[in-house]
Order: structure tokens, then C-alpha cells, then sequence
């Protein structure tokens, strides 16, 4: 009767404990670091720097509890090009990664992380003719809400920068 009672005891006990796993739920991307890049997060038309010239729009969700910011981007340029991305906090790299993926086939893997308020990130590519490139993409909140992604390509080692997009981010209606 005593073991019956100890079996009894920790069957009980053990689906106590799963219930209470249950309840607490998964326990997502909650710290400081995984949040940097929240201010990204809404629905956006994208514009020039000027604000007369609509770029395209993108629509930015945090997903897989907390530790996924993902984009989803469609240009409003004649070929209709659209793109995602997939931005994580790597807690083994301390920094932070994005993988895109473009319609036209364009595969682009940054790092980095925030500097001041920024959140810049680098990588290397490829040109349309197979050189490297190295890519550097700052992504900056401004003050009144909009966010400002100012992309720049590199063909010389990062010696000297060219402006490759400035996007001007303001919430969709």
C-alpha cells in the first residue's frame, strides 16, 4: 500500500507541475535586448525623404512569442517587386541577424546591432554581376514616429559608401 501511495503521489505531483508549465505558457523573447527592434513593428507606407514619392509598404509583425520581427515588403514601383525578412536576437552571437528573401531572388544575411538609438546592420552580397558587396542598412526612430531605413553598398571593402535606398517610414492609416 505505500508504494501505491508514492506512485499515486508522483503522478499527481508530475501532471501538477505540467499544468502549471501549461498555464505560464512559452516563455518567449522578453528581454531588453529582444525588444530593440520594436519600434519597427506596425504597418507602414514608405516614402522618399521628401514625403511626395510613395516607395512601397511594409508590414512588420513580432511573431513566434516575442522573438521574430517579421517583414513583409511590396514595392509600389511598376514591377510590383515584394520581399520578408526574418530579424532575430541571437543570444549566442549578441547581436542581431536578419535574413531577406526578394522576389527577383535576392538573398541578403546582415548583422549588427543598436548604436545610440539606430539599429544597423551589415553583410556581404553579391552585385547582379556576382562581385561582393557589403551592405550596411540603419534603420533610425525619429522623434515624431516615423523611422527612417537608410540603406548604403559598399564595392571597395567599405573604404567609401553609396546610398542604395532611403526609406522614410510613417504609420499606414
Amino acid at each position: 500500500m505505500n508504494r501505491l501511495a508514492v506512485v499515486t503521489a508522483l503522478v499527481l505531483g508530475l501532471a501538477h507541475a505540467s499544468d502549471l508549465g501549461a498555464q505560464q505558457g512559452p516563455p518567449g523573447c522578453k528581454t531588453p535586448m529582444h525588444r530593440q527592434f520594436d519600434f519597427w513593428v506596425g504597418s507602414w507606407v514608405v516614402t522618399d525623404s521628401a514625403g511626395t514619392r510613395t516607395l512601397g509598404t511594409n508590414e512588420i509583425t513580432l511573431e513566434t512569442a516575442g522573438c521574430v520581427v517579421h517583414e513583409r515588403w511590396t514595392s509600389a514601383g511598376p514591377n510590383g517587386s515584394t520581399g520578408q525578412s526574418l530579424n532575430v536576437y541571437d543570444l549566442a552571437t549578441r547581436q542581431w541577424a536578419q535574413d531577406w528573401v526578394g522576389s527577383g531572388g535576392d538573398v541578403l544575411h546582415l548583422r549588427g546591432g543598436l548604436k545610440g538609438t539606430a539599429m544597423v546592420l551589415t553583410g556581404e552580397g553579391m552585385t547582379p554581376s556576382g562581385a561582393k558587396q557589403l551592405n550596411r542598412v540603419t534603420w533610425t526612430p525619429m522623434p515624431d514616429g516615423r523611422v527612417r531605413q537608410y540603406w548604403e553598398t559598399s564595392d571597395d571593402g567599405g573604404t567609401t559608401w553609396a546610398k542604395s535606398f532611403d526609406g522614410w517610414y510613417r504609420k499606414a492609416p
